[in-house]
């Protein structure tokens, strides 16, 4: 309570009392603001981080899906190779082999990955794997490079694992076919090993 005697001047406590009661009100409303907004960032910040892991199994599950294309899309190749062939043998002269309605009767080119012969050009890879080769290739001394080190290599976002899990399973299949070495340790060089097709009718 504010002392009137000594000579105050009565108006001004009064003024001083009601300018008091107005900060302190701004200060509650302004403090009542900022807990709002915090409380909003929170949930902004949940929403995100569930987005987010939806985003990673998503693009696993699609890795997975291309992986699995690819490989049948090699089998019923080689499906069509064999059938040639016997045709060839059998009748002395090629028949297109038969194909089944919606099926593939030959590779896609940059589709599937061949396994690597001296004469094949890196330009037979898909898009993405000619990347990745490009960047081991490119590597000062024929280091060999982490999965995550490609990524980044790249330019993609190392943070999100499923695109770290894309790169190391297409390095993973160049390596069986051929066009990279994959080292004990799980990393990959530039290194090339011949690597024989497989037999006509087996699977890829």
């Amino acid at each position: 309570m504010v002392s009137l005697g000594g000579g105050s001047d009565p108006a001004s406590c009064f003024r001083l009392i009601v300018e008091g009661c107005a900060m302190t009100s701004m200060l509650g409303l302004l403090e009542a603001r900022e807990a709002c907004a915090r409380e909003r960032v929170e949930v902004l910040r949940e929403e995100a981080a569930r987005a987010t892991a939806a985003l990673e199994a998503g693009e696993v599950e699609l890795d997975r899906r291309v992986i699995a294309r690819e490989e049948l899309v090699e089998a019923l190749a080689a499906s069509a190779a064999e059938s040639t062939a016997v045709t060839q043998t059998e009748g002395g002269q090629e028949t297109a082999p038969a194909v089944l309605p919606g099926s593939v009767s030959a590779p896609v080119p940059g589709v599937i990955v061949p396994h690597w012969r001296e004469e094949l050009p890196v330009s037979v890879l898909s898009l993405d794997n000619q990347r990745i080769v490009n960047v081991l290739q490119d590597r000062p001394g024929g280091e060999a490079m982490r999965a995550k080190d490609i990524a980044a290599a790249l330019g993609l976002d190392t943070s999100v694992p499923a695109k770290v899990e894309g790169v190391r399973s297409k390095a993973k299949r160049l390596g069986e076919r051929g066009w990279l070495l994959q080292e004990p340790s799980g990393m990959f060089s530039a290194g090339r090993r011949l690597v024989a097709a497989p037999a006509a009718g087996s699977s890829a």
